[in-house]
């Protein structure tokens, strides 16, 4: 039996930008800006999040100001379109329900695979919580067990689980401190080099 193919995506880094830098930007608080690309341990960079936020007075209406004025990158809405219809298409994000209906709109509302922030009354960011441990592991681990084939795209460490458990993985835009630690994936810089790298790892239609 032919596996049909699944295509994982992470979010961030990859069709759209950081969202973290984005808020960094905007609102002037620099601390903001380390993302999964500098540091490995989800849980110690949310949590310090969570501390940067309170000592700043930031809400979450106050982050999601700021994404509303957010584009995907160039290039995304037409790259995802492309890949959507050779393949299924599930994005696995450690980005947050509360953060991504507006980004999701304006690529027309892939399945999205994420977490959910707990708010009090006036709208402070109290916890995080995750939908399961290592989900973007997880879900490629799940999908292979449906008898998918996985191939999937990141750009950060907290993608490297997720393409290790996938049938081929990609990656995208990384930095070089990350690429030198998983030279078994190859690297793309554009959209039309992720397009053929997926023809090549699907294998996939050009």
């Amino acid at each position: 039996m032919i596996r049909p193919i699944m295509a994982c995506l992470d979010l961030e880094g990859v069709l759209v930008p950081e969202i973290w830098i984005n808020v960094a930007e905007k609102t002037g608080v620099p601390e903001l800006r380390r993302t999964t690309r500098d540091e490995p341990d989800y849980d110690k960079l949310m949590r310090g999040r969570l501390r940067i936020l309170e000592a700043r007075g930031l809400t979450l209406p106050d982050i999601q100001e700021v994404i509303g004025a957010m584009s995907p990158l160039d290039g995304a809405a037409g790259f995802l379109d492309w890949l959507r219809c050779r393949c299924q298409v599930i994005i696995l994000s450690d980005t947050f329900l509360q953060f991504a209906a507006p980004l999701m709109r304006q690529l027309g509302y892939p399945t999205l695979f994420c977490n959910a922030l707990e708010t009090d009354s006036s709208g402070r960011v109290v916890d995080y919580h995750l939908r399961l441990p290592d989900q973007k592991r997880a879900s490629a681990e799940a999908l292979r067990r449906l008898n998918f084939r996985v191939v999937a795209a990141g750009d950060s460490y907290n993608d490297t689980s997720m393409m290790l458990a996938a049938d081929a993985g990609i990656f995208f835009r990384p930095p070089e401190a990350i690429t030198g630690q998983f030279p078994q994936f190859p690297v793309t810089h554009s959209y039309e080099e992720l397009k053929a790298a997926f023809v090549k790892a699907g294998p996939l239609e050009p």
